[in-house]
């Protein structure tokens, strides 16, 4: 349908053309939330992995009081239904003044994307062998540079992957943002969403098209890198 040259939707189509695409990258209002929810998605993955790095080495190399509770809590949005998650970051948000910011947006897609990223950071955690970094102590590496020269090579495939898992969801998320996301921070499925109840705007076709294909790409991407990991084991 993205190829149709009717005005409105219409399938199968009865000509072509590419006058739908046209009109996405000539929209302000399309390029602009296209725009947002790729900066908000780069942001996630940064944030995400800030967060879930750390805590799948503690989770996975440490015992500690708590540790069972400190996981549960990690995966608990992956486990509570959007439309609660998304009831509840606006009733936080318009008690703090987070609603319809960058940053509410940015910190409730992390909080959603954390899960996904942990679980696939602790499998690498997890069996990880470590007398790769007791030979590199033995040779006189600090910690850090035990990390930095062994560990911190042969996790980056899952830190890639775990980047994408986030980068991906946060740029689907559409519950969430439509609760707390406003006109300045209008993301891809909020716009979509807004087109498809009001004007049925057949340029979603063309959104929806890219989006399946930039999903393609990045899932197409995990599956090399996860297929590299393995051959260097």
């Amino acid at each position: 349908m993205s190829f149709s040259a009717s005005r409105s939707f219409e399938f199968p189509p009865r000509s072509f053309s590419l006058g739908h695409y046209a009109a996405y990258f000539q929209s302000d209002a399309w390029l602009s939330a296209t725009a947002n929810s790729l900066a908000i998605a780069a942001g996630c993955s940064v944030l995400t992995l800030l967060l879930s790095v750390p805590a799948a080495f503690a989770l996975n190399r440490r015992q500690f009081r708590g540790q069972n509770l400190a996981r549960a809590l990690l995966l608990l949005p992956m486990l509570v239904p959007s439309i609660i998650m998304a009831i509840s970051y606006y009733t936080l948000y318009a008690e703090i003044g987070l609603n319809q910011t960058y940053a509410g947006v940015l910190m409730a897609h992390a909080a959603g994307s954390i899960p996904l990223a942990l679980i696939a950071l602790s499998a690498t955690v997890r069996g990880f062998d470590r007398n790769l970094e007791r030979a590199a102590a033995i040779c006189g590496a600090t910690p850090w540079q035990g990390f930095r020269m062994v560990t911190l090579p042969l996790i980056t495939p899952a830190i890639v992957i775990a980047g994408i898992f986030a980068f991906v969801h946060s740029f689907d998320e559409a519950v969430i943002s439509l609760f707390i996301a406003g006109r300045e921070v209008n993301t891809l499925p909020r716009r979509a969403f807004e087109s498809i109840r009001l004007d049925a705007d057949p340029v979603l076709s063309v959104v929806s098209t890219l989006t399946v294909v930039l999903v393609i790409f990045l899932f197409s991407a995990v599956s090399l890198l996860r297929r590299r990991a393995a051959m260097s084991r």
